[in-house]
């Protein structure tokens, strides 16, 4: 079966733009296949990244609240009305940052845990049973952080279901567009050294056009359904490590400063009051357990991770006033 009608919770975000991008460019514009429709909700459809995503061919975006189940209702309505057979949804939807609270506060319950809850019951309402979600690597109910116990009770919601469901648990995800490497690059840009807490943490980065393929990949294959997978790059990093590679790939090199765990939840707790608050206590409980996998990515969802430094070295070098011009040639490989 061809899946050719798909709703994309998330799909605004830095995942779920590649992934539409390949989606209809590539997967839903191969010869002699029905013609697909992309069904995207958003908050704010006249945002830029939504307004980019219109211009896409079969994305339709539409202003909606995935948090009211009468939105949802509505938004599985349109999905199905184009032939529920064909229908799958993904959902992308997750936040990195939240107030203190046991198991984990407010904003991780509401889309870690109640959306997919709220999504897996519209599935089930609408006749919907396919269903590809996006965890993390490091998620478990029992984890040390907020964020990773949420993203496990996520994974429970989906996992304990009837559903056609597959689960993906990436490691950080990177790409000329990222706000990982390119934060990194941005600190050391500004400051003469680098105060970091968590220096060994351990990462297996993983690009964001992998992931993306991983989803469309895993789609259409049934060897991939009730299945959870970890997706990974080919090379473990420290987070020292990751920070100097910014800084020279960047062109601002800096002197990194490990700082002791009590100075680096000073330092976190600081920076949670922060915009865009750009490090919390609540990462650097994430970081007591190293995000890498032991097993290779699963060949059944048919990719072949690239290197960090195929990829940032060119989109990190371009950090200045021309590098959007740099990341795009980035893209298409120029």
């Amino acid at each position: 079966m061809h899946t050719s009608n798909l709703l994309v919770f998330g799909g605004t975000g830095f995942v779920g733009t590649q992934l539409l991008s390949r989606l209809v460019t590539e997967t839903f514009a191969a010869p002699g296949l029905p013609e697909g429709r992309v069904i995207v909700p958003t908050r704010d459809a006249e945002s830029a990244r939504a307004h980019n995503l219109t211009l896409l061919p079969r994305v339709d975006v539409m202003d909606a609240d995935i948090y009211a189940d009468d939105a949802l209702d509505a938004l599985f309505l349109a999905l199905t009305e184009r032939g529920g057979a064909h229908c799958a949804v993904i959902n992308l939807v997750g936040t990195l940052q939240d107030v203190r609270g046991m198991p984990y506060g407010p904003n991780f319950q509401r889309v870690h845990v109640d959306l997919p809850r709220r999504i897996v019951a519209a599935c089930r309402r609408h006749g919907v049973n396919r269903l590809l979600h996006m965890s993390a690597l490091g998620a478990d109910p029992a984890g040390p952080s907020m964020y990773q116990r949420s993203k496990g009770d996520g994974e429970r919601v989906v996992m304990n279901t009837e559903l056609d469901w597959t689960v993906f648990r990436p490691s950080v995800v990177f790409g000329p567009q990222d706000h990982f490497l390119n934060l990194f690059a941005r600190m050391q840009r500004m400051a003469p050294f680098v105060p970091l807490a968590c220096a060994d943490a351990r990462f297996q980065p993983v690009y964001v056009d992998d992931v993306a393929a991983a989803f469309i990949n895993a789609l259409d294959t049934p060897a991939t359904i009730r299945h959870a997978y970890a997706l990974v790059g080919p090379r473990v990093y420290t987070l020292a490590e990751l920070m100097r590679f910014a800084g020279r790939a960047s062109g601002h090199p800096r002197w990194i400063v490990p700082l002791p765990e009590g100075l680096g939840r000073m330092q976190a707790a600081l920076f949670e009051h922060l915009p865009g608050a750009p490090i919390s206590r609540d990462n650097l409980d994430s970081m007591r357990v190293d995000n890498v996998s032991l097993e290779p990515v699963a060949p059944e969802l048919g990719i072949h991770p690239l290197g960090m430094e195929a990829v940032m070295l060119p989109a990190l070098a371009g950090f200045g006033p021309d590098r959007g011009l740099r990341a795009a040639r980035t893209r298409v490989h120029r």
